[in-house]
């Protein structure tokens, strides 16, 4: 499958002889068209190694490839435009009303977006298009990540990326828009990049999940692989914590 994203020995360091390591050197290549979970701890590295994929945050060395073209070459506004961006806390604009928080990316390429591809793209994440007059403090949790799904998604990207998207959501409202977030891969032939801390929320929705610590990638596999006991101790010692939890259910139905 053809790679769409290239990690090419990357690193983030911080202080003034960079002593501190977010990122150490990860290597990796992302498919087209694929739905790839980072997980690890917090500090792992994960949301650090995702920012650097649309030039929120700069390598200290090596390079991000999307296209085969260094990110930090291209034109930050051409970049944003192919890249959705699904924030951590949702992030809309509190004096914005929901339809000028969806259509805030291309007002910022210079292009209005009409109406109807307003309605049509909260209708792809499940709301009603007469939402498009409410303020983001009319809405619920869930309805506001809906939205900001919508708006990653309203310069029709070639890549989305979510950074820990569903976390201060309820289970229920939180596992009905992972399901929805995979059924919009699917349609629109996205190729989706998801850090989240839950490893079965990883297991679920994911094709491969990369486990980060300390700043480095030290496992990459399927799900099927994970749950087959691969991947070494510290992939295991998260994947450990679903299954705990399914073994507890499992036995307080039988008791």
């Amino acid at each position: 499958m053809t790679s769409i994203l290239t990690f090419d020995q990357i690193e983030r360091r911080y202080g003034a002889s960079g002593e501190v390591v977010a990122v150490g050197g990860v290597s990796c290549e992302i498919a087209s068209r694929s739905f790839t979970a980072m997980v690890g701890a917090s500090g792992s590295g994960k949301s650090t190694l995702l920012k650097m994929v649309n030039a929120l945050v700069v390598p200290s060395a090596g390079r991000v490839l999307f296209g085969g073209e260094d990110v930090t070459a291209l034109k930050p506004a051409a970049l944003r435009r192919r890249v959705g961006y699904v924030f951590q806390g949702i992030g809309l604009f509190p004096h914005f009303s929901v339809a000028e928080n969806i259509a805030i990316g291309p007002r910022l390429a210079g292009e209005k977006l009409a109406a109807t591809r307003i309605a049509e793209l909260l209708e792809l994440v499940e709301l009603d298009p007469a939402m498009a007059a409410r303020m983001p403090d009319e809405l619920s949790g869930g309805q506001r990540q809906r939205v900001g799904v919508a708006r990653a998604l309203a310069g029709d990207p070639e890549l989305l990326l979510m950074d820990e998207p569903f976390g201060a959501l309820d289970p229920i409202t939180r596992d009905a828009l992972g399901e929805r977030v995979r059924e919009l891969h699917e349609k629109l032939g996205l190729t989706t990049i998801m850090v989240t801390h839950d490893m079965a929320e990883a297991l679920l929705l994911a094709d491969r999940v990369l486990v980060m610590d300390s700043g480095s990638l030290v496992a990459d596999c399927t799900p099927q692989e994970l749950l087959a006991g691969k991947g070494g101790d510290i992939a295991q010692g998260l994947v450990a914590v679903p299954r705990q939890q399914a073994e507890k259910l499992a036995r307080m139905e039988s008791a």
